[in-house]
């Protein structure tokens, strides 16, 4: 069975055509990279605009490479929501139009449960099976998520439920400020990544959150505010300053700098902030995610989210013992639509089809 996917929550366009849930036959990610770096985020009425240049050619550019033509799809796929709701507009538009017009069914997909899906599609297609009851850590610049997963009935496909989320700023996020205010750009989580390795991790000794009612909850801003304190006492405006204007000589010329080209221009001293501040993001994503593991006796932990492409919190997850991490390529931990696609699949099989009255929703909820 094969299902073209669409996904438009944020600010990238994709489509993907994914047969039986598991083999992707084609991906394609248009990115708004360049549109939002200047700004030091996204802007959301840019994005819609740019959603709507180019959701066209990135369907017929997945259907090419997969082969296929709409007769041979037997379903379309779109996320509803969580996201921006301009966004997700242009994506769910598009997703009813081709649907009536190609008389095709069409599903609607939780860009969060699309997420956990492209680590059970890539252990999928390699043949392994994540073991139930799982935990799954869904973290990117708009979500820090935990969510307990069982096996419900076949009809009703998994239950999730919310073990713990950020009360502020989400993993991602914080690090994409912290990149903004040294003066690295947008965004900023890759290049932290790229640079920690070089600082000390226990150079900066900052401060966790203690949570008040639910321990599993996380929160990140009192972190991004002790990196603002450090940065204002040690003075680093003009060090920032000459770092924000090699940003902008690199991409007037179209390029992305090089480790060694940071390097010159990131002395020691941030390297160790750096280093520091990831340190201690991971170690935050990492202790409340065991508790969870161990609160719900899980036998497996699902990492996926824009965040799970990071280095550092790879090698980190890599250490624990028990349970087993997961983790989908890097590919598929960023937005794309082949996890919607393969989130879909199994809704198929269960006749969860939505009809051309769907509507995008900002706020949509995985679980309570």
């Amino acid at each position: 069975m094969k299902i073209l996917g669409i996904e438009s929550s944020c600010d990238e366009t994709a489509a993907a055509v994914v047969e039986d849930g598991a083999r992707v036959l084609s991906s394609v990610v248009a990115s708004q990279m360049d549109t939002h770096a200047k700004y030091g985020g996204v802007v959301p009425e840019l994005a819609s605009r740019e959603h709507l240049r180019a959701i066209v050619p990135v369907v017929r550019q997945a259907l090419r490479d997969a082969g296929v033509d709409l007769k041979q799809l037997d379903a379309i796929a779109v996320t509803q929501g969580p996201g921006l709701v301009g966004s997700l507009l242009v994506g769910v538009t598009y997703a009813k139009a081709i649907s009536f017009a190609a008389s095709l069914p069409l599903i609607a997909v939780n860009h969060v449960e699309g997420h956990i899906y492209s680590v059970l599609m890539d252990a999928k297609s390699k043949g392994e099976e994540i073991a139930l009851p799982a935990l799954a850590l869904v973290v990117s610049g708009g979500h820090t998520h935990l969510f307990s997963i069982a096996a419900g009935p076949a009809e009703l496909g998994p239950v999730y439920k919310l073990m713990g989320r950020t009360r502020d700023d989400a993993a991602g996020e914080a690090y994409d400020k912290v990149a903004k205010l040294l003066g690295f750009g947008y965004p900023g989580g890759p290049v932290i990544d790229r640079l920690a390795p070089f600082g000390d991790p226990k150079g900066i000794k900052f401060t966790t959150a203690r949570m008040k009612g639910n321990e599993l909850d996380f929160s990140f801003s009192g972190l991004k505010t002790a990196v603002l304190r450090w940065v204002e006492k040690h003075d680093l405006l003009e060090e920032i300053r000459t770092r924000h204007a090699f940003v902008e000589q690199k991409r007037a010329k179209h390029e992305s700098p090089t480790v060694e080209e940071w390097l010159t221009v990131t002395p020691t001293a941030t390297l160790d902030l750096l280093a520091s501040f990831q340190h201690t993001v991971i170690h935050e994503l990492l202790h409340r995610t065991l508790a969870s593991a161990e609160q719900m006796d899980a036998r497996s932990v699902i990492v996926s989210g824009g965040v799970a492409a990071n280095e550092g919190l790879r090698q980190a997850a890599a250490r624990t013992a028990r349970p087993r991490f997961y983790f989908a390529t890097r590919t598929l931990s960023t937005d794309n639509a082949a996890m919607i696609a393969a989130a879909a699949y199994p809704k198929l099989l269960r006749g969860e089809v939505a009809g051309l009255a769907l509507k995008a929703q900002a706020s949509l909820p995985l679980a309570g």
